[in-house]
């Protein structure tokens, strides 16, 4: 069953479809949860928030866009609010979202640079601003198009590029420094 129709059924009435929406959704959500913000929250509390809003922001969503756009988009806002004024970080343990070279590629020593320089990126994606450190993780490791950034973050597609370009040039400079 595609999207639109178990969204129709769940606004008709059907609201044991809603649990078919968390089943394939939940799954992205605590990734990018966890893209966003590492371990400073709760993971599984995020995601059952995010479904809380999802389930009563349901009757506004109409379809003119992807319903995974306006779940990610819940996502960004939820994390947002629960996170607060606390600058947000990719966690040091996010291990599996930054390409690793296969350790049989390299001696003991390219690992050890290679994991310090592994480190350094992560803790310079964590100093961008909320804003562009958003629409980098979501270009870079959910692949999403400019559009559907634009869509999730609700801006317009020059200011998505904008984001990503200072996003890229910002992580150039710290890493210099």
């Amino acid at each position: 069953m595609e999207d639109r129709q178990i969204v129709e059924a769940v606004l008709a009435g059907d609201t044991r479809r809603y649990a078919e929406i968390v089943r394939r959704y939940q799954q992205n959500v605590a990734n990018l949860t966890y893209k966003l913000c590492g371990n400073r929250l709760e993971i599984e509390e995020v995601v059952q928030q995010v479904f809380v809003e999802l389930y009563t922001a349901l009757p506004r969503f109409r379809f003119d866009s992807m319903l995974s756009s306006f779940i990610y988009r819940i996502t960004v806002n939820t994390v947002s609010k629960m996170l607060g004024k606390a600058k947000r970080f990719v966690s040091s343990d996010a291990r599996d979202d930054l390409p690793e070279q296969r350790s049989e590629d390299l001696n003991a020593q390219q690992q050890m640079i290679h994991r310090e320089q592994m480190e350094e990126l992560r803790t310079a994606i964590g100093r961008l601003s909320d804003e562009q450190r958003t629409a980098l993780v979501l270009y870079t490791f959910e692949n999403f198009s400019y559009q559907q950034i634009a869509d999730v973050m609700q801006c317009t597609l020059s200011k998505v590029e904008s984001l990503i370009f200072r996003a890229k040039k910002n992580l150039a400079k710290q890493i210099k420094q």
